[in-house]
């Protein structure tokens, strides 16, 4: 019976990839797709272990969850909140990340946790289930769903924390971190790591406390004592974050990043700033005078959208293209800061960031 149902699958598999392999040719991302079955394929014929095949499996099944859960809401601007799975509903840090997520929501934004207790309990409580997205964890302890996303669709789990990672920077236009423990800590210095290096961003950071709370103050005069007046770090990094012990504060430095930047790619060696609404060539002129320190080579000059970015929803947004050095990341985060506060007369005041 068992070889039956084995030859049955074999059958079914063999069907499947067959009419993919005929319907390749038509299909929009077709390059990408043969890259991943060839890369499948190498595998196949390579010496890897049965541990190896299963942690390819398991990864590519979180994958494939998160990417159908989140097609869906993908023009929806999403703050991740990340904090102690420890702290109870009577601290004063779990009703502040509550106080947050309510008003973060107000905004047009959506709102996504690890899906457990304490601070991710908050951010669901505060945000109603709705406007939630809970990525869960499988642990022997402390993560099971909290009970305001307990049976949504909209809650996936995941076996693996990288994959989890993933998806909770991924589809993240902000980051907004509470306090915790190693876990905190580890996704605090990865956003900023990850924001540092290029490879995530740039969205807005904000590192809130309770007020009157010193947590993230602590953490940030060990950052200045420790790395930036030690050369660690560079002087402009502390720029990739906002601290503050007021939501009003933390909510208007998430909106105030969108209010004229749009969003980035990497078009070759370019990098490409879109804009929600048109700068002109004198404050064109004023972004060379005072970031030319970041480039590589040439200007930054406005743009329409490159034949190279696809036709998607971005298309007819006016454009910054520049030679980033990839390196500077603090000083692009005030570069952004500097473009927000151009063309501000032309954005209307329902211009909330809620559509990508």
């Amino acid at each position: 019976m068992a070889s039956s149902a084995s030859f049955d699958t074999l059958e079914s598999l063999q069907a499947d990839i067959a009419e993919l392999i005929d319907r390749l040719p038509t299909l929009k991302n077709q390059q990408l797709i043969k890259q991943a079955l060839a890369t499948i394929v190498r595998l196949a014929d390579s010496d890897i272990e049965r541990l190896d095949w299963k942690i390819l499996s398991a990864a590519l099944a979180d994958m494939e969850r998160g990417f159908q859960l989140f097609y869906a809401y993908r023009h929806i601007r999403k703050v991740t909140i990340f904090g102690s799975a420890r702290l109870a509903p009577e601290t004063p840090e779990y009703h502040m990340a509550m106080q947050f997520a309510r008003a973060v929501t107000k905004l047009g934004f959506m709102v996504m946790t690890g899906g457990g207790g304490g601070i991710m309990q908050a951010g669901h409580e505060g945000a109603g289930r709705e406007n939630s997205f809970g990525l869960n964890i499988q642990l022997p302890f402390e993560q099971q769903a909290n009970p305001f996303i307990e049976g949504d669709p909209k809650l996936i789990h995941f076996k693996y924390f990288f994959t989890r990672k993933l998806f909770l920077l991924k589809e993240s236009d902000a980051v907004a971190l509470f306090p915790g423990g190693f876990g905190t800590q580890d996704e605090a210095f990865e956003c900023m790591t990850l924001s540092q290096t290029g490879k995530f961003g740039p969205v807005p950071l904000v590192l809130i406390d309770h007020p009157g709370g010193d947590y993230w103050r602590s953490w940030s005069e060990y950052i200045d004592e420790q790395l930036v007046e030690k050369g660690l770090v560079s002087p402009e990094d502390p720029s990739l974050y906002t601290i503050t012990d007021s939501v009003e504060v933390a909510c208007d430095a998430i909106t105030r990043f969108y209010q004229v930047y749009h969003s980035s790619r990497y078009v070759g060696d370019q990098l490409v700033i879109r804009l929600t609404t048109d700068i002109s060539e004198t404050e064109v002129d004023k972004l060379n005078a005072n970031f030319s320190d970041i480039l590589v080579k040439g200007k930054i000059e406005k743009s329409q959208a490159l034949s190279q970015e696809g036709q998607d929803e971005t298309v007819g947004l006016p454009r910054l293209i520049l030679y980033f050095n990839q390196r500077d990341l603090g000083r692009l985060y005030q570069m952004i800061a500097a473009i927000n506060q151009m063309g501000v007369h032309t954005v209307e005041e329902t211009g909330h960031p809620e559509r990508k």
